[in-house]
């Protein structure tokens, strides 16, 4: 092994550097001067064209508790291949409240602006850091500011990390591709459920305004909103969200608008907390757990849903309150290819796209309503029935569909006879069909 004093071999260690493991001193100028001599090591190769591949560089913080005056910001000039571990970074009294404890991105970036970062998701200028790993870190924001701020970067690894103490972010992405975060925790206030000042949480605790992402076994404990994703074809697995409960105004995990979201959210646990989705285009839920009234609102702001599939999901409520799985927020007026099917219900209201009942009686006239069960009202855009004379008749009675509307069915035979009417009724429809039932 070989070194210059400060580093063994690829190794760099801030508090050779002076860093201040007990927390007791300020240890930022340390750990960046720790961080400019790691981007130094050039292995002579790349990665992405401009992006120097570091070599495997790791920055190790020995398990110390450093405190932080001054954002960690990386090198502008990028680099990759780079591995920074082992430590707790704790922002100091006198950290600025509008940034970050550690900031990947490069004055040739464009600054990420959180109220328009949808485009900042699609306009991807350039990369100027890659294979970056945080691992087995706790960022502590000591309620200025945030966590971590990544800009431009493809292939980031966030693992094993705990953020604490945000009221901005814990984590946000703008533009680049491929940022995972996994076995991660993240919450606003130290909780476990429960706590007294939960309608006054804040802040995110992870912003995607990115694209290609992956969050995988995470879990948010507390903050207003769980995940915010603006960018296209991330995927959400694992991700447990019981932070600010809906009744409280939190969100759990909202899908921003901007045109084609490709979203995928499976196999998640929305503990009292909801997905919102705003104009949803190609956004898939399945296999998730909602608990205490958590449901899926969609959230018309332009009045579009195309390609959104609700299936497969347990949801768990109060009978009292008789919460519907699915609502709408606002009306939607261009809807298409949506399919809520196969979802199991204890004490909440069911709702689906597709339905099907069966009504008996005398006479010539049979309603099968479904007004309380399809989402959308007024729309039914394809029905099947089935008309079944019980006992003895004198003959077959005619027998035709007269009305399809508010949701309801009406069937009717051209003389009174004892007969039963199933009705099988959905509300998607296909590409191209111009037609519709309602």
């Amino acid at each position: 092994m070989s070194g210059s004093g400060k580093q063994i071999g690829r190794v760099v260690y801030p508090i050779v550097y002076g860093a201040d493991p007990t927390g007791a001193g300020d240890s930022s100028g340390a750990i960046l001067s720790a961080i400019k001599d790691a981007f130094g090591i050039h292995s002579g190769s790349e990665l992405l064209p401009g992006v120097k591949d570091l070599g495997g560089v790791e920055i190790d913080l020995q398990g110390g508790n450093f405190s932080i005056s001054q954002p960690l910001r990386f090198p502008a000039s990028g680099g990759g291949n780079v591995v920074i571990q082992g430590g707790t970074l704790r922002a100091s009294p006198t950290f600025p409240g509008d940034r970050h404890l550690i900031e990947l991105w490069s004055p040739n970036s464009q600054t990420i602006q959180t109220t328009d970062a949808t485009k900042a998701a699609q306009n991807n200028v350039g990369i100027y850091y890659e294979d970056i790993t945080f691992r087995d870190i706790l960022f502590d924001s000591s309620y200025r500011g945030g966590g971590l701020y990544v800009v431009d970067s493809a292939r980031t690894r966030v693992e094993n990390c705990f953020f604490i103490h945000f009221t901005t972010q814990g984590i946000i992405v703008g533009k680049g591709h491929e940022t995972f975060i996994s076995s991660t925790f993240l919450g606003q206030h130290l909780t476990i459920g429960g706590d007294k000042g939960e309608k006054y949480f804040s802040g995110t605790a992870i912003d995607l305004a990115s694209n290609d992402n992956a969050i995988t076994d995470v879990a948010i404990f507390s903050a207003a909103t769980g995940v915010i994703l603006r960018g296209q074809a991330n995927i959400l697995t694992g991700v447990h969200c019981y932070n600010k409960a809906t009744f409280f105004g939190g969100i759990g995990i909202l899908v921003k608008l901007g045109g084609l979201s490709q979203t995928r959210i499976d196999n998640c646990y929305m503990d009292y907390t909801a997905i919102v989705m705003e104009d949803p285009v190609q956004v898939h839920v399945s296999n998730a757990f909602f608990l205490g009234d958590a449901n899926v609102v969609l959230k018309s702001v332009k009045g579009q849903i195309s390609g959104l599939n609700i299936v497969d999901n347990m949801f768990t409520g109060d009978p009292k309150n008789n919460a519907p799985i699915v609502k709408l927020d606002g009306k939607f007026t261009n809807i298409n290819q949506v399919v809520v099917d196969r979802n199991n219900v204890n004490g909440m209201s069911l709702r689906s796209t597709v339905a099907k009942l069966t009504v008996a009686g005398n006479g010539t006239k049979w309603v099968t309503d479904f007004s309380k069960v399809l989402l959308f009202p007024n729309k039914i855009n394809h029905l099947q029935y089935s008309f079944y004379v019980r006992g003895k008749s004198a003959g077959f009675p005619v027998h035709a569909v007269t009305s399809v509307a508010n949701n309801a069915v009406v069937v009717e035979s051209d003389k009174p006879v004892n007969g039963a009417v199933s009705v099988a009724v959905d509300q998607y429809n296909m590409v191209g069909e111009t037609n519709h039932l309602m």
